[in-house]
């Protein structure tokens, strides 16, 4: 049974759609507890019940679109953890049912190919690892159709669904096994990794009764060479297309993954995709003839988002869009011709088509409202799904009719937003030192009075090899819309090196580390004073990861532009960070373009701690004690720098558990209470001494009674 025992709750859908709808799944949602309202901007309490969609795909037939959502837990209420992961579905009218719903965490949802259920994996009731699912589209209960010793990490369907092309880990071995239930635990570090295997199996769906549990075959698996990442079945029954890396590291599956056409009977490799650098999506085109795929343009660039195309056999790929001023992020076939997808253009996505050869590029939807996502399309193309955001409000499912060019809102699960007062929201072009024109996201006081500066908050983005897009810009660590609401104004900057502008722009931050790229970062300041918006002598910045970097560098090199930071995983070592981080390639080969000992002293240069000394901003430091990215000690030891170098305030939060960002609903909510804390402490208020480190929680007595 599921969580709240709504499971199979559409019976009769695909029998014409005749039933009765009730909207649900969105109700919770639409009235949160009077407490956590805000109707004169956003709130973190608001923030912390957001719902976001996370995955859409559209049905075989076109009919209905399945999704999953995540629902934060709450603070003080649930148990603490990661947002749940619910399955729900939606037609083309709009109607909307959870199908697996409550406290759950399902991933990879897919349609079956005959389009009658949908599948997804999951761990539930009393499975010891991740299983694979299947529920009636038409009603009945989920039912377990596929397990495995060692989880199951991805899957794709055959054409006819009687088999399933599946990966995990490697079994154990026994002696293994029997020497770490007697203590035996010793890690050797990156040497004790089991590879990552495709397994071939039988699934025997029920006849009719569901009710009913078959026997599973036993699977088979391939052995291949390296370690399987992704795995896409062709539509002939024939090949599998999988990704392919040496290990199952982190820096392999970044740098090394290559896709190998797979023989399904004998597990013969019969065919080897040319590219180079980083891969991402694949898929077959309809008849099986050719393999499409997001990759890299070569080993330096810093992110996919080149179109390419490969015949049935393999070889060297073809630039279907060459010299693209974009980074395309996600694609699918139209027909056997004709190939869509969705590419990322400044502040905005696009979604195209092109002919097979090149030719016929076209827009498909018009530009300038909604950011969106990954498009699935349903098997005539004719019409599809993607996951969609603007300025107003967070991930939502959308329709897509390809024939008149419309975009449809299908789900609305924050309907509560549209009464709740926002901040002006836009972009904003403006032009380096150097005379290369940037772009960014403005997000301007709530309250805005004409002729008044305000204090104003820079949100740095990380990679570098991402970019920021003119949709929803608020979450615990980006302070968006709840900073305005308290009189900052906030700007979310694409500096150089970030994506949406194609390879050359994403490219001009090697070499270079906290160079121009982050003098970026002060003329966008610059040119907020100077059109009267922000008050120079009060900006603050913040970031993680790479603009964790930025955060700290602007605390240190460039500590007479910034009044506050606040710096999330942030890098402040280049030397030590190589030395603990898992992808010391991706650092190497598409941000430093050399080794730490080929310059030892450009690396100290271009580091933080060299500069502490100097530092005259105030600088709250958080992080995760187990991020395997960045790892912890990048901030302990610029906090023990600016510790005994300097008298400037400085505080170090770390969240247990945490990785390379907080997943747990209460270390968010701590998160953003702490960033606004410092904030308002520091460019609103008098600042000198940091705040008081104990936080008072919103609604924790109300919670406790």
């Amino acid at each position: 049974m599921m969580a709240n025992g709504r499971e199979g709750v559409w019976r009769g859908w695909v029998r014409g759609m005749s039933a009765v709808w009730l909207w649900v799944g969105v109700m919770w949602g639409m009235t949160p507890a009077g407490a956590w309202e805000s109707g004169e901007g956003l709130s973190p309490g608001q923030v912390a019940r957001l719902r976001a969609v996370t995955s859409a795909e559209i049905s075989p037939e076109g009919s209905a679109v399945a999704y999953t959502l995540a629902v934060p837990r709450q603070p003080f209420v649930d148990e603490d953890g990661p947002a749940w992961q619910e399955l729900h579905a939606v037609n083309a009218e709009g109607q909307s049912r959870g199908f697996v719903t409550g406290k759950v965490n399902l991933t990879q949802v897919a349609w079956r190919p005959d389009g009658r259920a949908i599948s997804f994996l999951a761990k539930r009731g009393d499975d010891r690892e991740t299983s694979l699912y299947v529920i009636p589209i038409d009603g009945g209960e989920a039912r377990r159709v596929l397990t495995h010793e060692t989880g199951i990490r991805g899957y794709d369907w055959s054409p006819d669904g009687r088999r399933v092309a599946f990966l995990a880990t490697e079994t154990e071995a026994a002696r293994d096994r029997k020497r770490r239930e007697k203590g035996f635990t010793a890690n050797i570090y990156e040497e004790d990794w089991r590879p990552v295997r495709v397994w071939v199996a039988s699934v025997t769906e029920p006849a009719e009764d569901w009710a009913v549990q078959t026997e599973q075959a036993q699977p088979r698996a391939l052995e291949l060479e390296g370690s399987a990442f992704a795995v896409a079945w062709d539509p002939r029954g024939e090949l599998l297309a999988v990704a392919m890396a040496p290990t199952s590291l982190v820096d392999d599956s970044l740098m090394k993954q290559r896709v190998v056409l797979v023989r399904v009977d004998d597990a013969a490799v019969v065919g080897r995709v040319a590219t180079s650098g980083k891969i991402g999506m694949f898929r077959w085109s309809p008849g099986g003839e050719q393999l499409a795929l997001v990759a890299a343009e070569d080993e330096h660039d810093p992110r996919e988002g080149r179109l390419v195309m490969v015949e049935r056999r393999g070889g060297a790929v073809r630039d279907l869009v060459p010299n693209y001023e974009g980074h395309i992020w996600s694609m699918a076939w139209r027909d056997d011709r004709t190939l869509v997808y969705v590419g990322e253009e400044g502040v905005w996505n696009v979604l195209n088509s092109v002919a097979i050869d090149g030719t016929g590029r076209r827009s498909l939807l018009p530009v300038g409202r909604h950011v969106f996502g990954r498009i699935s399309l349903s098997r005539d193309g004719r019409t599809g799904a993607v996951i969609a955001q603007d300025a107003s409000h967070p991930e939502e499912v959308y329709g897509v009719s390809l024939p008149d060019g419309s975009l449809r809102r299908l789900t609305h699960h924050n309907a509560w937003l549209s009464g709740v007062r926002m901040a002006s929201q836009e972009p904003v072009r403006y032009v380096a030192r150097d005379g290369l024109e940037l772009d960014g996201i403005l997000i301007r006081p709530l309250n805005e009075e004409s002729g008044r500066r305000y204090p104003l908050i820079l949100s740095v983005h990380g990679g570098p090899e991402a970019h920021e897009s003119n949709g929803w810009k608020t979450s615990y660590a980006r302070p968006g819309q709840v900073a305005a609401a308290r009189g900052f104004a906030v700007f979310y900057p694409n500096y150089r090196g970030s994506t949406g502008r194609g390879v050359d722009f994403s490219k001009l931050g090697q070499a270079d580390y906290a160079g121009k790229e982050f003098d970026d970062l002060v003329d966008a300041v610059r040119h907020l004073v100077a059109v009267g918006l922000a008050d120079e002598r009060r900006v603050g910045v913040t970031g993680g990861s790479y603009g964790g970097y930025a955060t700290a560098w602007c605390a240190t090199r460039l500590t007479e532009h910034f009044a506050a930071g606040v710096m999330f995983v942030g890098i402040s070592d280049l030397i030590s960070k190589f030395g603990t981080t898992d992808i010391p390639g991706e650092m190497s080969l598409v941000h430093a373009r050399k080794m730490p000992w080929d310059d030892w002293d450009f690396f100290l240069e271009r580091s933080p701690i060299k500069h502490a000394g100097q530092s005259r901003t105030p600088l709250l430091i958080l992080h995760g004690k187990d991020d395997p990215r960045v790892h912890s000690s990048q901030s302990l030891e610029l906090y023990r720098y600016l510790k005994t170098w300097t008298e400037t305030p400085v505080r170090l939060v770390l969240y247990p558990g945490g990785g390379h960002g907080n997943a747990r609903a209460a270390a968010r909510l701590d998160y953003q209470l702490r960033m606004l804390q410092w904030f308002e402490h520091y460019l609103l208020g008098a600042g000198d001494d940091p705040p008081p480190h104990e936080l008072e929680y919103p609604f924790e007595e109300q919670a406790a009674e």
